[in-house]
């Protein structure tokens, strides 16, 4: 039976946020593949750890993309944002709590890369005076990775339903970035 590497390394995400001092056995159990397949495809956990964030940058690129940024207003593009992020949301949970374990040209490149495209969207959104001008980009950035992470943290354990989770990020971040009217 053909390994799926992506499955395999959502399901060590999904442990990993979990319980971060899990073993390479654990993971293996929670992917349903042996130990030895797990070290197959994965030489050892500082392998598996940068895979998952390779995978983690490709599927968050791949979000950002379908969510057309420059597309509309953008707090429209926002909630097209969050809507795509779900399906890596579990993953992007994992890299959000770990990211002091990355290292490498290779890494901070795509990174970098997804928080520029991010700022330039709440940039724009403070340019046309739909989001807070004293909110930083950056920290804008943070925010919705954070609430994600949260979100994903609370769908995986049952507290939230999966159903709601794009509109609770969405209203709780917009809720604090949008510029108010004054009276």
């Amino acid at each position: 039976m053909a390994v799926d590497r992506s499955q395999t390394l959502h399901a060590a995400a999904a442990l990993l946020t979990r319980k971060s001092t899990a073993t390479m056995d654990e993971v293996a159990k929670a992917a349903g593949i042996s130990r030895a397949t797990l070290h197959r495809h994965f030489a050892g956990r500082d392998a598996l750890v940068r895979a998952l964030e390779e995978l983690g940058i490709q599927e968050c690129e791949a979000a950002l993309d379908r969510a057309a940024l420059d597309s509309g207003p953008a707090e429209d593009a926002l909630r097209r944002l969050v809507r795509e992020l779900e399906a890596a949301a579990p993953l992007l949970a994992f890299l959000n709590t770990e990211s002091q374990l990355f290292e490498g040209e290779e890494q901070h490149a795509g990174w970098a890369r997804m928080d520029a495209r991010m700022a330039a969207l709440f940039r724009r959104g403070q340019e046309s005076g739909e989001f807070r001008i004293d909110l930083t980009p950056a920290w804008l950035c943070e925010a919705l990775y954070g609430l994600v992470a949260s979100a994903a943290w609370a769908v995986q354990d049952g507290r939230v339903a999966a159903k709601d989770f794009s509109y609770m990020i969405a209203e709780l971040l917009l809720g604090g970035a949008r510029r108010s009217v004054e009276p």
